[in-house]
Order: structure tokens, then sequence, then C-alpha cells
């Protein structure tokens, strides 16, 4: 069974977490079998192993992780990595991937594009 963890930077300001959130809805909007939750790097709950360890509890034979990074800074390029290997250690079992960052998609690049471009978005 498949599990996403969108996978943020994390913040004091309980706000900050809502489009975090809508991205983990419309994941799991799109395919209802698919376990879907967050997870914060720091300042929110959970991190990544309590996301993780969730996920496996609810079934997760797979779990993919869509990093909402911008850039490859040093959270995508060092701390992910490390968090992935820690992660494959502690659940052996279970087969994790972490995707590239949302900003190295180039249909995110396009989209970002296509909106700035909309004349009727303002």
């Amino acid at each position: 069974m498949l599990g996403v963890i969108v996978f943020a930077h994390g913040s004091r300001d309980p706000l900050w977490r809502t489009p975090v959130e809508a991205v983990a809805t419309r994941i799991g909007m799109a395919d209802g079998s698919v376990l879907v939750c967050c997870a914060y790097l720091e300042l929110c709950e959970p991190d990544l192993p309590a996301a993780a360890a969730q996920l496996v509890a609810r079934g997760a034979t797979h779990i993919r992780i869509l990093p909402l990074f911008f850039g490859m800074g040093k959270h995508a390029r060092e701390d992910l990595p490390a968090l992935l290997a820690s992660l494959k250690t502690t659940h052996p079992g279970i087969q994790i991937d972490a995707l590239p960052t949302a900003g190295e998609n180039p249909r995110l690049t396009d989209l970002l594009a296509e909106i700035a471009l909309d004349s009727g978005s303002t």
C-alpha cells in the first residue's frame, strides 16, 4: 500500500500549515487508496520519522516523500537524505523514496509562469 508524506519546513505560525495540508488533502482526493500525511522538518509536528511510523502502522509498504521545498538548499541537499537513510534503517521492509523538491519539477515552474501571466488572476 502506498503512503505519501508531504514534507515541508515548518513554522510557528499555525496558518502556515494550511497550504501544506491542502496538498495532502488533494492527494487523498485524487486517489483514496493512498495513505497521506504531512511532516515537518522543524517547528511543527509530526516530524518525518513520526509520520513514517504512522503510515507504516496504517499498512503502508511503500512511502513516497514529497518535499515542498522550492530549491535544492541545505534542507533538501543534506537534511532530507540523512533523514531518508535513517528511515530506511528504521523500516527495512518498507520501500521509501523521496521525490525531487517541488521547485525542481518543470510542471510547477510552468504553472507558476502561467499564474504570473494570467490576466484574470488580479
